[in-house]
């Protein structure tokens, strides 16, 4: 029973000193720099339907029937640009492409704290309905 005990708290001090780093790694650095929340957090300009409009139907979902909602995390800079996305929950068929690429090209009002922009991270549903 002690060697398990040894090998949980060795492995938990060793995921507290580097755990953090390795998400940052797969994000190349940048995933730290961004909050989960803020007071005022980021919005398309022009609303969803801003985004929307940018999504183009994958002819492979189209044709394969391919519909639901595809979740994203986009990472939104104090500038309100969208530096980098990531798929949480896709449905394929080109589907999670068209909706990381669409709000990509989407600008948004940045996120505030204390009336200050910030980086934020902003979780996203983009929905396929032919």
């Amino acid at each position: 029973m002690l060697g398990i005990r040894s090998f949980v708290c060795t492995f938990l001090l060793f995921f507290a000193f580097f755990g953090s780093s390795f998400g940052s790694a797969m994000l190349g650095g940048s995933d730290e720099e961004y909050a989960a929340f803020a007071e005022v957090m980021p919005e398309p300009v022009g609303g969803m339907g801003s985004i929307i409009k940018n999504i183009v139907y994958p002819e492979m979902a189209r044709k394969s029937n391919v519909q639901g909602r595809v979740y994203i995390l986009a990472y939104i800079d104090d500038q309100g640009n969208c530096t980098e996305t990531k798929i949480v929950k896709g449905i394929g068929a080109g589907c999670d492409e068209a909706a990381s690429d669409a709000i990509k090209k989407a600008k948004f009002t940045p996120g505030k704290n204390k009336g200050v922009a910030v980086k934020v991270k902003l979780s996203l549903p983009i929905e396929f309905k032919i």
